[in-house]
C-alpha cells in the first residue's frame, strides 16, 4: 500500500529510533495538514546541489534521520567501489552542519567505511581538493551553500572530487531507498569509531596544502610583492558569516595583498546570517556593510563570498565614482580576458585550451575566448558538469582545462579541484583588479572596453517560487506548456529553435530544461530549480548600447514572465 503523508507522519510519530523532541516538535503540528503534508509528501532528492532542504523532522527535511539515511546509502555505494573506501567530510557555518557532519560520519564507520573530518568549518572546494589530494573513495559536505538560513543540505562527491553526476547519484539514490527503515542505518558511538580507526580528525596540513595550491595558480605575484602595487591596493572582504573567512585572507596575503580589510560585522560564522537579508553574493544587499567600509577605507574592490565559499561576487568602482555589483557573467568574462589574455602575453597559452560553461551563461565570455584561440564546450547547469568534463580531458590529454564559470556566480582556474571555487577566483579577479589598475584602469573600464570590442552583452534571471505539492505540479505545468506550445514568436522577434534538454542534446544528459534561440540572437530558457521549490527563467541580449541592451531584456523578459504567471 502507497504511503500517503499522514501514514509517514504517524509513522515517525511511533517510530522508537525517533527521539523525544523530534516526536515533541512532530506532534505539534497535529491538526495542520497542509503542514504535514509538505513534510511528508516526499523524500528530499537529489538535484543539481545533492541533497538540500529544509531544516526540521520529516522525510521533506534536513535532519539527523535524513542524513543518515543519506550517509547509509552513500556508504554502501562507497563498498562497492572500493576494498578500503574512505570519505572525506567537510561543512559550514550553517546551523546544525557540525551535528550533521559527525551524524554521517558515524554511519559511515558504522559500515567500515573510513570517515576524515575536518574538525570546524571549511569551504567547498577544499573538500574537492581533499578527497583529491587524500585518495579518497568519496566526499561530504554539509552545506546548503547561499540560501536561506532554515536551510541545510548534503553533497556528494566521488573519487575525483567532483559532485555525483547523474550515473552514480542514481546509484547512491537507489542505495538510499533500500534504506526503508531507520534500524537499517549502521552507525558507531564516537568513541567506539575513532578507537577503531575509522573516525579521523584532519589537522592543518590539509590547510596549508590547499593554500598553497590555490596561490599557485598566481599569474600576476611579482606585480603585488616586493613593495609593488600590492601596498597601496586595497581590497574589502567580506565572508557573510561563512566558510570563506581564513582561506580567503590567507591566500590574498600569500600572494601578496597587504591591505585586506574585512567586514567585522561579518566575519564570524553565524548560521543566522544575522546581517543579511540571504547570504548570498549574487545580491546588492548582501554588500551593504561592505560598501560602506570601502567607502571609508577607499577600497579598489569588494569581494564576497557565500556561506560554503563556493560562491564569489565583486563590487567595483564605476565612472562616478560609485560601487557596483558586478553580474557573475561580467565577472566570469573579466576573468576570461584576463586569464587568457595573460597566457597569450606570456606565450603559455596551450593550443588545446579549453573553457567550459554552462548552457544559461552569456556567451559573452564564449567570444573573448575563442578571440584568444580557446575552445569553448557547454554543460549543463551545475559546476558537476563543469567537473565532469574536466575529468575526461585529465584521462584523454585531448583538451587542457583552463577556465569553468557559471552564471551564478561559481568560478575554477587550475585543475586541482572539481568545484568551483571563490578561492581562487577571490585571488584571481583582486589580481585582475590589479593588474588593470597598474595600467590606469579599473575592472569597469575594461568592462566597457570589452563591451566596445564584443558587444554589449546583458542577461537577466527570474524566479518564482512555488512551494509544496502544489508548487511542484504548477511547475511542471508551466514547464508542459512551454514545450507542448512553444511559440513562432516572442516580444515580436521570431523563435527559429526550441531546445528541449530532456531529449540529451549535444551528447548532454537527459535535464528538464527549455532554451529557445531567437532570430535576433537573444535567448531565453526555462529550468526548475535542483535546489529550490522554484522556476527559473533565463534571458541574454546583446546591444550595441548598454540603453539598447537594457531596453530589449526588460521586453523580452516582460513577454515571457506574462505567460509564466498565467501557470504559476
Amino acid at each position: 500500500m502507497k504511503m500517503t503523508p499522514m501514514n509517514r507522519y504517524e509513522a515517525w510519530l511511533n517510530d522508537a529510533l525517533i527521539d523525544e523532541a523530534t516526536k515533541e516538535e512532530l506532534a505539534a503540528l497535529a491538526g495542520d495538514a497542509k503542514e504535514i503534508e509538505d513534510r511528508f509528501y516526499r523524500d528530499l532528492e537529489f538535484g543539481t546541489g545533492g541533497l538540500r532542504g529544509v531544516m526540521g523532522a520529516g522525510t521533506n527535511r534536513l535532519n539527523r534521520y535524513t542524513v543518515g539515511k543519506a550517509a547509509q546509502g552513500l556508504a554502501q555505494w562507497a563498498l562497492g567501489k572500493s576494498d578500503k573506501p574512505s570519505v572525506v567530510i567537510a561543512y559550514d557555518s550553517r546551523n546544525n552542519s557540525p551535528q550533521f557532519a559527525l551524524d554521517a560520519a558515524l554511519v559511515l564507520a558504522g559500515n567500515g567505511v573510513t570517515a576524515y573530518v575536518f574538525p570546524s568549518l571549511r569551504p567547498t572546494p577544499q573538500l574537492s581538493f581533499a578527497v583529491r589530494s587524500l585518495g579518497a573513495t568519496s566526499g561530504i559536505v554539509i552545506t546548503a551553500s547561499h540560501n536561506p538560513p532554515e536551510y541545510n543540505g548534503f553533497k556528494a562527491y566521488g573519487s575525483d572530487g567532483c559532485q555525483l553526476v547523474p550515473e552514480d547519484a542514481e546509484q547512491v539514490i537507489g542505495a538510499i531507498q533500500k534504506v526503508t527503515s531507520f534500524d537499517l542505518v549502521r552507525r558507531l558511538s564516537r568513541d567506539e569509531a575513532e578507537a577503531k580507526g575509522l573516525l579521523r580528525w584532519l589537522d592543518e596540513e590539509e590547510d596549508r596544502k590547499y593554500v598553497d595550491t590555490v596561490v599557485s595558480n598566481s599569474l600576476n605575484s611579482e606585480l603585488l610583492k616586493n613593495g609593488g602595487l600590492g601596498d597601496s591596493f586595497k581590497v574589502v572582504f567580506t565572508p557573510l558569516h561563512g566558510a570563506g573567512n581564513q582561506p580567503v585572507r590567507q591566500v590574498l596575503e600569500q600572494a601578496g595583498f597587504s591591505h585586506v580589510y574585512v567586514v567585522p560585522e561579518q566575519e564570524q560564522p553565524d548560521g543566522y546570517f544575522s546581517t543579511v537579508k540571504s547570504p548570498n553574493p549574487e545580491e546588492r544587499e548582501a554588500f551593504t556593510l561592505a560598501i560602506g567600509l570601502a567607502q571609508k577605507v577607499g577600497a579598489d574592490i569588494i569581494i564576497g563570498t557565500d556561506p560554503d565559499c563556493d560562491r564569489m561576487g565583486a563590487v567595483v568602482r564605476n565612472n562616478e565614482g560609485e560601487y557596483v555589483v558586478l553580474t557573475g557573467n561580467q565577472s566570469g568574462a573579466i576573468m576570461v580576458n584576463y586569464l587568457l589574455g595573460t597566457l597569450k602575453e606570456r606565450g603559455k597559452l596551450p593550443d588545446n585550451g579549453v573553457v567550459v560553461k554552462t548552457i544559461v551563461t552569456s556567451e559573452m565570455g564564449a567570444d573573448i575566448a575563442r578571440h584568444y584561440g580557446a575552445e569553448v564546450v557547454n554543460t549543463l547547469t551545475g559546476f558537476k558538469y563543469i567537473g565532469e568534463k574536466m575529468t575526461q580531458y585529465e584521462q584523454s590529454g585531448e583538451r587542457t582545462f583552463l577556465f569553468g564559470y557559471e552564471e551564478s556566480y561559481g568560478y575554477l582556474a587550475g585543475t586541482y579541484a572539481r568545484d568551483k571555487d571563490a578561492v581562487i577566483a577571490s585571488l584571481l579577479i583582486c589580481e585582475a583588479a590589479a593588474y588593470y589598475k597598474s595600467q590606469g584602469k579599473t575592472l569597469y573600464d575594461v568592462l566597457q572596453e570589452l563591451y566596445a570590442q564584443f558587444g554589449t552583452y546583458l542577461e537577466a534571471l527570474e524566479s518564482r517560487t512555488l512551494k509544496g505539492l502544489d508548487g511542484v505540479q504548477k511547475i511542471a505545468s508551466i514547464m508542459d506548456d512551454w514545450r507542448s506550445n512553444p511559440p513562432s514568436e516572442v516580444a515580436g522577434v521570431k523563435v527559429d529553435a526550441m531546445l528541449d534538454y530532456l531529449r540529451g542534446l549535444d551528447g548532454l544528459p537527459a535535464e528538464n530544461v527549455l532554451k529557445f534561440m531567437l532570430s535576433d540572437g537573444s535567448w531565453f530558457c526555462l529550468r526548475p530549480s535542483g535546489t529550490e521549490p522554484k522556476i527559473k527563467v533565463y534571458f541574454a541580449v546583446r546591444g550595441t548600447t548598454q540603453d539598447e541592451a537594457v531596453a530589449a531584456v526588460k521586453h523580452l523578459t516582460q513577454a515571457v514572465m506574462e505567460r509564466v504567471d498565467n501557470k504559476a
